[in-house]
C-alpha cells in the first residue's frame, strides 16, 4: 500500500481507504463488514471513513467495534456531521450547538477520545461559515479533532471559508470530498485545480460508481439480487446499457494488462496528484484485498489516452 500527504498537511493516508456508507450498519451483515476492515488493516490501509447519519450511527459502532484492538495511533479516522440526526429543529446543520453535540455523540459511538477528520458533510447556507469554522477550532484547541474537512462543498464555499480562516486566525480546511469516478467528474474543471492551488486534497467517494465499474453488471434488466443496486432504486437508476458497454471496453483494456476493470477505475482516479485517496465500500474481505492492488499500479499515457477515447464515446 502506498500512502499520500492530505493536502498541504502532514498527515499522510493510504492510497485506498475505506468507508461505510450504504454497508457497514446497513445491508452488510456485522460479520462480514468487521472481517472486511480487519483485512483493510492487514492489507496497510490506514484510512477509515464513515459518518453519523449513515444509518443513525450504526455504521460508527460497527467501525469503532472493529477497530478498537488496533493501537489508536496506527490507523486515520474520519466521520461526519451536517445531517438530519433527530425531529428537533436543531438536530442538523452545522450550527455550533449541532456540531459540539454531534461530535461528542460520534465519538462516545465510536469509542475514541478524538478523529482524525471531520467533515462538513454538506455545505449549510442557514449557518454564518463563521460560526462553524469557529466551532472546529475550538474543537481543534480541545484536541478532538486534528483535522477539518468539507464534503461536496464548491469551490465558492470553500474560498469563502480559507478567507475566513484565514483572516480570524482559525484552522483551516485541508480535505474536501467529492464524488469521482469515470462517469462522473465534475471536480476535474474547478474542484481539483482550486485544491491545488490551496492545498486541499481530494478524497474521493463512489470512485467505482456503486460497483458499475466493477463488470459485475452485465444488462440493465438483469442485475444480481445481492447486489446494492437490488436494494437502492436511485443506484440501479444510474446503470444504464451505454455504460454497461463502456465498461465492457474498460475490461478489455484492463485485460491486457492482467488485472481487473475496478482496478483499472481506481488507478485511473489515483492519476490525478490532488486525490490523496479513493474511498471505496466491500461487503466482503475479498473485495478489500482486490482493491487494495490498485494502489500498486500505474498507468501508462498510452493506456489513459485508451480510456479516454473509451469514455469520450460514451457521451457522443
Amino acid at each position: 500500500m502506498k500512502y499520500r500527504k492530505l493536502g498541504k498537511s502532514g498527515l499522510k493516508v493510504s492510497e485506498i481507504s475505506l468507508g461505510s456508507w450504504l454497508t457497514y450498519g446497513g445491508y452488510v451483515e456485522q460479520e462480514n463488514a468487521v472481517n472486511s476492515i480487519h483485512k483493510a488493516y492487514d492489507l496497510g490501509i490506514n484510512f477509515f471513513d464513515t459518518a453519523n447519519v449513515y444509518e443513525r450511527g450504526t455504521a460508527e459502532k460497527v467501525m469503532g467495534e472493529a477497530l478498537k484492538n488496533y493501537p489508536r495511533d496506527s490507523y486515520v479516522l474520519a466521520t461526519k456531521v451536517f445531517g438530519k440526526m433527530g425531529d428537533g429543529p436543531n438536530d442538523r446543520g452545522l450550527s455550533r450547538k449541532h456540531v459540539f453535540e454531534q461530535l461528542h455523540a460520534s465519538l462516545q459511538r465510536i469509542g475514541t477520545d478524538y478523529v482524525d477528520v471531520y467533515y462538513c458533510h454538506r455545505f449549510d447556507p442557514e449557518t454564518p461559515v463563521e460560526e462553524t469554522l469557529r466551532t472546529i477550532d475550538d474543537l481543534v484547541t480541545q484536541g478532538k479533532i486534528l483535522y477539518a474537512g468539507v464534503s461536496e462543498w464548491t469551490t465558492a464555499q470553500m474560498a469563502e471559508a480559507l478567507a475566513i480562516a484565514d483572516k480570524y486566525l482559525l484552522d483551516r480546511i485541508i480535505v474536501n470530498q467529492p464524488v469521482y469516478n469515470m462517469f462522473n467528474r465534475y471536480i476535474e474543471k474547478e474542484i481539483i485545480p482550486f485544491g491545488e492551488q490551496k492545498g486541499i486534497g481530494q478524497v474521493v467517494f463512489s470512485p467505482l460508481a456503486q460497483g458499475l465499474l466493477t463488470g459485475k453488471y452485465k444488462s440493465a434488466a438483469d442485475i444480481p439480487q445481492d447486489s446494492r443496486a437490488a436494494k437502492l432504486e436511485w443506484v440501479r437508476d444510474g446503470i444504464t446499457e451505454e455504460k454497461i458497454s463502456k465498461v465492457n471496453q474498460l475490461s478489455a483494456i484492463a485485460g491486457e494488462m492482467n488485472i481487473t476493470v475496478g482496478q483499472l477505475a481506481l488507478a485511473w482516479v489515483l492519476r490525478q496528484p490532488n486525490v490523496a485517496s479513493a474511498l471505496v465500500g466491500a461487503s466482503r474481505p475479498h473485495q478489500v484485498e482486490e482493491n487494495a492492488r490498485a494502489s500498486d499500479i500505474e498507468l501508462s499515457q498510452e493506456i489513459i489516452d485508451m480510456i479516454e477515447a473509451t469514455l469520450e464515446k460514451a457521451s457522443s
